[in-house]
């Protein structure tokens, strides 16, 4: 059971800019091999982070409006956002330590 929530072109508004606290988007695709890798890691940060992170995940084949809004060219990209403003990037596959001290360091304050 996963703690992350799908989000899209349509939604990414509501769910993510107007949200308060710390929202975290994982940026994927199903043919993207290092996305699978970071995809469990982001859903146990997920439910590591649950009531501290609004943890969603978006598929760019879906969703191509918001990634490039967002200038998102390679996948994985995972974007942190704090009150609905971008604070910080995450590109490519990258270990739970250092995914988890981005969460550490943006849900403290």
């Amino acid at each position: 059971m996963s703690n992350t929530m799908a989000v899209t072109d349509a939604n990414f508004a509501t769910e993510i800019e107007g949200a308060s606290g710390l929202a975290v988007v994982d940026f994927w695709a199903e043919w993207c091999g290092p996305c699978r890798m970071v995809g469990p890691i982001v859903d146990q940060l997920a439910t590591e982070y649950a009531g501290k992170a609004k943890v969603t995940k978006l598929d760019v084949d879906a969703n191509q409006q918001t990634a490039m809004k967002y200038g998102v060219r390679s996948i994985p990209t995972i974007l942190f956002f704090k009150d609905g403003k971008l604070v910080d990037t995450v590109i490519g596959f990258a270990p739970k330590p250092a995914l988890e001290q981005k969460f550490k360091l943006h849900s403290a304050n």
